[in-house]
């Protein structure tokens, strides 16, 4: 997403006619794309008992960084003076959002190929083992809960009916 947002950006930021109606719509689509599995990831980094933490105070961090980017933007604009029309002074904000959106897309391109992972990895009671810690119980009475909760929901109709469901559309 990153990639297809970087090549959008040209006419997303230069165009100025009935044109830009696409590129605006893919490009913040693209933007969405990329975006939105950041905390998704970064979840799957944390360890569980941290995992909303490191999501929430990351986004918060976030929110703190970028709140400096209007007038970081402002200060960029004014390198790049559109001609005055009457006596209010114009910049060219294309460029400046070009630039900004391009450095975004490029962090995240670098952060997926350099960056840690930890794929597939599993978020339930099963294989949270800070649960133990929580609930003061090993992991085989833990085990041992959760397959009772299992023959519970099987021995349930509508539930079994449903997980049936489920089986067939998998």
């Amino acid at each position: 997403m990153s990639i297809l947002g970087g090549l959008l950006l040209y006419p997303y930021c230069f165009v100025t006619d009935t044109k830009i109606i696409a590129p605006a719509f893919f490009e913040q689509f693209c933007i969405e794309g990329a975006w939105s599995v950041i905390p998704v990831h970064l979840m799957e980094l944390s360890p569980g008992s941290f995992r909303t933490f490191v999501v929430g105070t990351s986004y918060q961090l976030g929110n703190l960084v970028s709140s400096a980017s209007s007038t970081i933007e402002a200060t960029i604009g004014e390198r790049f003076p559109l001609p005055p029309k009457g006596t209010t002074a114009r910049y060219e904000y294309g460029k400046v959002i070009c630039i900004f959106m391009g450095c975004v897309y490029l962090y995240v391109i670098i952060m997926v190929f350099v960056g840690p992972e930890y794929r597939n990895r599993l978020f339930d009671v099963a294989h949270d083992h800070d649960m133990e810690d929580a609930t003061h119980k090993d992991h085989g009475v833990i085990e041992h809960i959760m397959q009772e909760d299992i023959v519970r929901a099987n021995s349930d109709p509508e539930k079994g009916q449903q997980r049936n469901e489920d089986a067939v559309h998998a």
